[in-house]
C-alpha cells in the first residue's frame, strides 16, 4: 500500500481517506501491506479502528506472481471482505469485487514521463483488473474520459469521486521565510520527476529573478529520476543561486512553507488531479498552474494558468501573482471558495455509496 516510506501525493490521499472512513461504525476497514516487514514499516499512521493485514510474503515475490497468475488473493492478507479498494493502480486478485483507483494515465499517453519499472508493472496489472471486471475509480472527469477512450469502458465501469485535500492551516510564515532565507519566495511541491516539469519552472524563475532581486524559488519534494535535468537547469540559470531544493519535508514543514510563500507554482506537464494547488489555495497563497491534464478542471477560476512548455509565459504569470496586489487578493478569495468543493467528509460519503453499490453486484 502507498503508506510505506516517504509519502507523495497518493500516499497522502490514501491516509486521509482512511482517516475519513475510520470513524464510521457501518464499516469494518482493513488495509493490506505487501511487504515482509509491513507492520513495522507502516508505523502508527493507520487509525486505530483499521485492521492491518500483513504476510511474510515479500514484495519481490508477490509482484511477479500478480503479473501472471490470479493468486495470491488479497484475502490472504485481509481475510474475507465484501469489497476490495486498491488505491494505487495495482488491483490484486480477489474473491470479492474490486475497485481500483486510477490517478492518471501518464504511463499510457506519455510513457516517457514515467519510470520504466512503474510503466512495466502498472499497465499489465491494470489491464488484468479490467479483464476481471474491476470497477475503475477516477479522481477527475478528465481521467474518466481518458479511461473510457483508452480501454473502451462503458460509463457503468468508471466512477469519479473527487478526493478531499490535506489540511494546510496553522503554518508559521516566519519559519517558512527563515527556511527560504528571503522575505518573498515562490514555492513548488513535487518529486523530482520529468512530469513535474521543474526544469521549465527554473527557467521561468530565472526570467522573473532578473527583474526582481529579492525573490527566491523553493522546491520541496522527494528525490527522483528527473534530478539530473533539474540540476542542469539550475546550473544553466543566471540566478541559480536563488533556487533551493529542500528534498522531502514533513507535513509540519510543508505547512510552514505554504504559510510563508508569496506565490505557488505548479508547472506539471500532466496531472490527473493535482492536490498541491488546492493546498496552496487553502493556505491563502496565489497559485500559478498549467493548462495540462486535469489541472484546469480542479483549479477552476482560482488560479492563473500557463502553457507548461512556455517558460516566458509562466514567468509572466508568476510576476503578476507576486506583484499585482489587486489580482493577488482576488486569487486568494477565489482560492478559498474553490477548496470548499473538495472535502474528505464529502469524499467519504461518496466512497461508501460506491462500496455498497459494488458489493451487491
Amino acid at each position: 500500500m502507498p503508506l510505506i516510506g516517504e509519502r507523495t501525493g497518493i500516499g497522502h490521499v490514501t491516509l486521509e481517506l482512511l482517516r475519513a472512513l475510520a470513524p464510521r461504525l457501518d464499516l469494518d476497514l482493513a488495509v493490506y501491506v505487501v511487504s515482509r516487514n509491513g507492520r513495522r514499516r507502516i508505523g502508527n499512521d493507520v487509525p486505530t479502528r483499521v485492521r492491518v493485514g500483513t504476510s511474510r510474503l515479500p514484495t519481490r515475490l508477490v509482484r511477479p506472481l500478480w503479473e501472471h497468475l490470479p493468486f495470491p488473493r488479497v484475502e490472504h492478507w485481509t481475510g474475507p471482505v465484501d469489497v476490495v479498494h486498491a488505491t494505487n493502480y495495482v488491483a490484486p486478485p480477489a474473491r470479492a469485487p474490486v475497485i481500483v483507483t486510477v490517478h492518471d494515465l501518464t504511463f499510457v499517453h506519455q510513457p516517457e514521463l514515467v519510470a520504466e519499472d512503474t510503466r512495466r508493472f502498472f499497465e499489465p496489472l491494470l489491464h488484468r483488473a479490467i479483464a476481471r471486471g474491476a470497477t475503475i475509480h477516477v479522481v477527475s472527469d478528465y481521467v474518466g474520459q481518458e479511461m473510457r477512450d483508452a480501454f473502451g469502458l462503458g460509463p457503468d465501469r468508471v466512477v469519479r469521486v473527487y478526493p478531499g485535500i490535506t489540511a494546510t492551516g496553522g503554518g508559521d510564515p516566519a519559519e517558512g521565510r527563515r527556511v527560504a532565507g528571503a522575505g518573498r519566495y515562490v514555492l513548488a511541491l513535487g518529486q523530482l520527476e520529468p512530469r513535474k516539469n521543474l526544469p521549465n519552472l527554473v527557467r521561468a524563475f530565472d526570467r522573473l529573478a532578473g527583474a526582481d532581486r529579492e525573490v527566491r524559488l523553493l522546491i520541496a519534494g522527494p528525490d527522483g529520476w528527473g534530478r539530473p535535468a533539474f540540476e542542469a537547469a539550475i546550473d544553466a540559470a543566471s540566478h541559480g543561486d536563488r533556487v533551493r531544493w529542500l528534498g522531502y519535508v514533513s507535513d509540519h514543514e510543508r505547512r510552514d512553507l505554504l504559510a510563508g510563500a508569496t506565490a505557488f507554482a505548479y508547472p506539471s506537464l500532466y496531472e490527473g488531479f493535482g492536490h498541491p494547488p488546492l493546498e496552496a489555495m487553502a493556505a491563502g497563497v496565489p497559485v500559478v498552474a498549467t493548462t495540462a491534464g486535469a489541472v484546469p478542471e480542479i483549479s477552476g477560476d482560482a488560479a492563473l494558468l500557463a502553457d507548461p512548455l512556455e517558460p516566458e509565459i509562466l514567468a509572466g504569470e508568476l510576476a503578476r501573482a507576486i506583484g499585482d496586489e489587486a489580482l493577488r487578493a482576488d486569487l486568494i478569495a477565489r482560492g478559498h471558495a474553490r477548496v470548499q468543493e473538495f472535502s474528505w467528509e464529502r469524499a467519504a460519503e461518496d466512497f461508501v455509496e460506491l462500496y455498497r453499490s459494488v458489493a451487491v453486484r
